[in-house]
């Protein structure tokens, strides 16, 4: 019975996801079904290279605290003005919860567990490393953070100006009509997502570095990367194309090269 347990959490998973999209589909355009569906992509590969890396159990955990810290979040930001300012999400974004589109925390989740891995690939070239000390769990969060709002630099003027999925109160606000409070905002909620996450986590024995682990390891960079190109190529205003190479191309070239640091020790 043991075996079926990754089974049925993806059954668990698929009927909400499958529900939203075809909610989606029924009432919003084709622009919304298509964010909701990449949104609902995103996640799911996420999830999977989570249980890959750190096991069912922490991936129920990352996933659980992403999710619910990332709509506490957002539902404070949109209503209060709290952590990025005040803004009104439109019906871009597909179906909410309160204020917030559902596809956001799942967002969150992905984004925070890409931050992670590549964070520790940074530091100790290991995608897979736990530390039980503080000053490791500390500056891991740190820099998983900045590498998350590294990834909106670019993100949110595309976001506000071209799929035009939220409207900023204040429209001059330093950074491309986003407000620079935004990205304080971004460094905090990711900080304590993945402070939170590594505390909670139950330490475990590493899995070995098989074919699967190593493409497991390997998709955060991918997803970093393709965010990058993305933003690259279609970053608006033009100025935002050549932050993103910078702000997330040094991350990726360096996360991509310790990760076949790592792999080429454990295959030996």
């Amino acid at each position: 019975m043991k075996s079926l347990g990754p089974w049925v959490t993806y059954s668990m998973l698929g009927l909400p996801l499958t529900l939203l999209l075809g909610f989606t589909a029924l009432n919003y355009s084709s622009l919304s079904l298509a964010l909701v569906g990449a949104s609902i992509a995103q996640f799911l590969i996420a999830w999977w290279a989570c249980s890959q890396l750190f096991g069912l159990r922490s991936t129920r955990i990352f996933a659980a605290v992403g999710l619910l810290v990332g709509w506490f979040a957002e539902q404070m930001g949109s209503s209060r003005g709290w952590f990025f300012g005040r803004y009104v999400y439109t019906d871009v974004l597909g179906p909410r919860l309160g204020d917030v589109p559902l596809v956001i925390p799942l967002m969150w989740f992905a984004l925070c567990f890409v931050g992670l891995t590549l964070a520790k690939l940074m530091l100790w070239r290991d995608p897979m490393a736990t530390f039980n000390t503080w000053p490791g769990r500390l500056i891991a969060a740190l820099l998983a953070a900045m590498l998350v709002t590294a990834f909106d630099l670019g993100a949110d003027p595309y976001f506000v100006f071209v799929l035009k999925a939220w409207i900023m109160q204040k429209t001059d606000g330093g950074w491309f009509g986003e407000t620079l409070q935004g990205f304080a905002g971004w460094m905090l909620i990711a900080f304590v997502i993945v402070l939170l996450v590594q505390w909670l986590m139950r330490s475990e024995t590493a899995p070995a570095p098989s074919r699967r682990i190593q493409i497991a390891s390997f998709v955060p960079i991918a997803i970093y990367a393709g965010s990058m190109l993305f933003q690259m190529m279609l970053g608006h205003p033009i100025e935002t194309r050549a932050i993103a190479f910078f702000a997330m191309g040094i991350p990726v070239l360096t996360a991509a090269y310790a990760w076949w640091q790592w792999r080429d020790g454990a295959s030996r």
